[in-house]
């Protein structure tokens, strides 16, 4: 039998297992372990957890539980909330300003908290109504939060980027630089975004107002003392310095990873029990619950994918799909666009982490004899990837917002949305233009 033939097997029977409404990890583990019986040796069986076990037991793997940990702490505060007050309080002569601290909180939080849904929650818990009860459409409401929770993925800490490291067997520390400058380009055009759409529906509220309909709330400018301004910051404060030291201890080599990923999670819980008192057992089991519940499941995903990944290398699957890009001789990105395009396509059905697990074995060979920087194209990848989380059918953040403000219809927030994904095509195209963006720092920090 072809290995051609394996291999559409391999890919129908995925397909199928996905689509039956399986979780992800028990659906990639069946697959794999069907064509263990089927195409290789018997013993091979035996050796499912052994594999598994071997494949999650990498250092680096040791920081997601505890940068998990990190995030639920924050995000079971009210830092999310204080956060995005006192961006608003400094930002409300900004034109949009209100949008613009949404914007800013949701790039803060997801440094501080390294995940998406914890974002989305958090910020737009407090700054969807705000928006609303200040006159902006539902829809940009929640397209605009929905979309700055993307950058949990892109912004150290992320899970992310931690497995591409292993995956591709690269520097973390230099992936997780190299997701600064981009994560900094994407806030920067979300915002500018924020303040157009922002003008377009001041005018349009104009008109109507004008017209003898209705005054929005969005014609009426908010006012602050300097005194409110400056009160603001205390509760912010704290955890700026949490987010910088954790970048000092990893970048100024004073601890891996793995060590600046406890140092961080202790630092939060310390936080946490200090500005907002939450020190009694009713307010950390709550954190350690969910974060043994986030971590479990994460790392079952990873585990299955991991030895979804090995069986496909053991039947030769993803070796001879690489070398078929490869014989395809296509120009350099030209290469680039169909990976991407690929990676999209994945993104409707699966989450980032499954994504690069399966295809890192085929994707990265080619990849690397096109000349590509793989730390580039970790991050590229990654901000490919965000568009998952914000389009259907998956768009996880979608329904995250859905559940936030359950009164905003799905089609409201996905129409919200899709703007925001031209905005990431958009960011792609620059970083392809300009690589240094996100290469920049990496080359300046380890020369």
């Amino acid at each position: 039998m072809s290995v051609g033939f394996i291999g559409a097997l391999y890919g129908i029977a995925t397909v199928v297992m996905l689509f039956s409404g399986m979780p992800i990890a028990f659906a990639l583990g069946g697959v794999a372990t069907v064509f263990m019986m089927i195409f290789m040796p018997a013993a091979s069986v035996d050796t499912i957890a052994q594999n598994v076990y071997e494949e999650l037991a990498s250092i680096t793997l040791l920081t997601i539980p505890l940068f998990i940990l990190k995030g639920a702490a924050i995000g079971k505060s009210r830092a999310g909330k204080d956060l995005y007050d006192a961006l608003h309080v400094w930002l409300h002569k900004v034109p949009g300003g209100l949008g613009v601290a949404v914007v800013f909180a949701c790039g803060l939080f997801a440094a501080m908290a390294g995940s998406s849904p914890a974002t989305c929650s958090a910020i737009g818990s407090s700054g969807i109504p705000e928006m609303r009860k200040r006159g902006y459409s539902p829809g940009f409401a929640a397209g605009l939060v929905a979309a700055g929770g993307t950058l949990g993925i892109l912004l150290p800490p992320s899970i992310v980027l931690i497995l591409y490291a292993v995956r591709a067997e690269l520097s973390l520390g230099q992936l997780f630089l190299a997701g600064l400058g981009p994560g900094v380009l994407l806030v920067v055009l979300f915002a500018v975004y924020a303040a157009f759409r922002w003008r377009y529906e001041y005018r349009h509220a104009g008109r109507v107002r004008d017209a003898g309909g209705a005054v929005s709330p969005i014609l009426f400018e908010d006012t602050y003392t300097s005194a409110q301004r400056w009160s603001a910051l205390p509760r912010v404060l704290p955890f700026l310095i949490l987010l910088t030291g954790v970048m000092v201890a990893l970048y100024g080599g004073i601890a891996t990873p793995s060590e600046t990923a406890g140092l961080g999670a202790i630092m939060a819980l310390a936080l946490v029990a200090v500005v907002y008192g939450a020190y009694k057992p009713a307010d950390i089991v709550p954190i350690f619950n969910g974060t043994l519940g986030e971590s479990g499941m994460l790392l079952m995903i990873i585990g299955m994918s991991l030895l979804y990944s090995y069986v496909m290398s053991y039947l030769h699957i993803s070796q001879a799909a690489a070398g078929w890009i490869v014989g395809l001789h296509l120009s350099k990105y030209l290469l680039l666009t169909a990976i991407l395009l690929l990676v999209v396509v994945l993104g409707f059905f699966l989450p980032p982490v499954s994504i690069i697990l399966m295809t890192a074995p085929i994707i990265l060979p080619p990849l690397r004899a096109a000349g590509f920087d793989l730390i580039w194209f970790g991050v590229v990848m990654v901000v490919v990837m965000e568009m998952g989380l914000i389009h259907p059918p998956v768009g996880l953040n979608i329904f995250v917002i859905n559940r936030v403000a359950p009164d905003i219809g799905l089609g409201a927030i996905i129409w919200g949305t899709l703007p925001f994904v031209l905005l990431m095509t958009l960011a792609v195209i620059i970083l392809t233009i300009v690589p240094d963006i996100a290469m920049g720092l990496p080359h300046m920090v380890y020369k």
